[in-house]
């Protein structure tokens, strides 16, 4: 009889962990629609909650917020252990992917995960404070995310009331305000000001260490393009930026009945290259190496971005770059050898080089990898967006057709009263 735990242990199916966004759990739509897709390819699926939420209680005076990744790692750890032959992957979507990505540059290269996408994710929580209060219809956003906190705090009102400022959250017209009397006070940040910038994702982008695909709409009605870190993503190889024209937040409806989301489909396409890509391995190898200095980074020495006409953003790689890389690394090998009195012949230094060091000829695998990983990804993305846009044209051809006889009847009515006077005898009176 074959033991159950014992069975587990040697499980290799992928397990993609779900974090969702503000206020939502795994009873929400589109994290169901995420579920569905990527159990149908055959992975496994956990949905990490948010504490209080998914029907599960406060059991200490802990909450949630934008910034805190220490339930998301003992999730991780916990699976890791539980599975350690299982490749580990996360999703996450508004918060959640502020959360995804604050985690992933404070873990660095230590963390089990071997790729992550995040989905509209707000990087830069102070500017879109700023933004969300900035028009009307950013005010409606507001306030209707305000109702919905106040609701979560309606839920834990024993706990909330004792914590917080419990009047002032009932008070609360805008996120700001429940973030001043009721999120600042339970993360103990001195303002609110600090919570945000304490808490933005964007400050740890170039220390993160994994494949990571971020997918950001440029008509985002809540989280603003002015927060995302263009320059930080460019920097850093490991990050596919994916920036659309339209999509909303976290919307990207397909369809006349809107019947598929576009983002779910491009995190199952980068999923699926990442399993059967020998970067994993490559990864596997670095692990427990040194972590990454984010002062190391240099703009010399990053990829450029490839910027689409329907506003794609991916890395590419830059020959000159690597090849200044090398003359360096020559030059440096010469030197050493002059100084050692040994050959100085260029082609033998880098030989020697590279023998001495296996940890070079591993990066330099790794990076490969990445570069060749890259190009059927940004592939598999630029196909779906021309499928996007087609389905937009087609949508405009709906609505053309549909409302073209309420139009055409409000113009016939308007040349009526336009020309109702004018007769057309007088002309040949003389």
């Amino acid at each position: 009889m074959l033991d159950s735990s014992a069975a587990l242990k040697g499980d290799k199916t992928p397990i993609v962990i779900v974090i969702p966004g503000l206020t939502s759990d795994s009873a929400a739509a589109y994290v169901k629609h995420l579920a569905f897709n990527l159990a149908r390819q055959g992975w496994n699926v956990v949905v990490s909650n948010h504490r209080g939420l998914g029907g599960v209680s406060l059991t200490s005076d802990c909450c949630y917020n934008a910034g805190w990744t220490e339930d998301l790692r003992k999730i991780i750890d916990h699976i890791r252990c539980e599975y350690p032959e299982a490749p580990l992957y996360a999703v996450g979507t508004s918060i959640g992917a502020n959360i995804l990505v604050k985690y992933l540059g404070e873990d660095g290269a230590n963390t089990p995960l071997v790729g992550a996408a995040a989905i509209c994710s707000p990087w830069d929580l102070l500017i879109c404070d700023r933004f969300i209060n900035r028009r009307p219809m950013q005010k409606l956003y507001d306030r209707a995310l305000t109702v919905g906190l106040q609701g979560y705090a309606q839920l834990h009102q024993s706990i909330l009331s004792r914590l917080a400022n419990w009047e002032g959250i009932e008070k609360s017209s805008s996120l700001r305000d429940f973030d001043n009397h009721a999120t600042r006070v339970l993360g103990k940040f001195e303002t609110v000001d600090t919570y945000y910038r304490r808490s933005s994702s964007t400050n740890y982008v170039e220390n993160v260490s994994v494949p990571l695909l971020c997918v950001s709409a440029l008509d985002d009605p809540v989280c603003t393009s002015e927060a995302i870190p263009w320059d930080e993503c460019r920097l850093n190889e490991n990050i596919i930026l994916a920036t659309t024209p339209h999509g909303g937040h976290l919307a990207f409806y397909e369809g006349i009945t809107a019947s598929s989301i576009w983002w779910v489909r491009v995190v199952n396409e980068f999923f699926g290259v990442l399993r059967t890509s020998p970067h994993i391995e490559g990864r596997k190898k670095m692990q427990g190496s040194t972590m990454p200095k984010p002062l190391q980074s240099s703009i010399d020495q990053a990829p450029y971005l490839n910027v689409m006409e329907d506003g794609m953003v991916t890395a590419m790689s830059n020959e000159q770059t690597d090849a200044f890389v090398e003359d360096i690394s020559n030059e440096h090998t010469t030197h050493s050898k002059k100084d050692e009195g040994t050959i100085s012949d260029k082609g033998t230094s880098v030989d020697l080089t590279d023998k001495l060091n296996p940890e070079k000829q591993i990066m330099q695998q790794v990076e490969q990898n990445v570069k060749d990983l890259i190009v059927p990804v940004q592939g598999r993305i630029d196909k779906l967006s021309r499928r996007s846009r087609q389905s937009i044209w087609l949508l405009v051809y709906i609505a053309v057709i549909t409302t073209w006889p309420f139009v055409g009847s409000v113009v016939l009515s308007v040349l009526k009263r336009r020309f109702k006077t004018f007769k057309p005898g007088t002309l040949f009176r003389k």
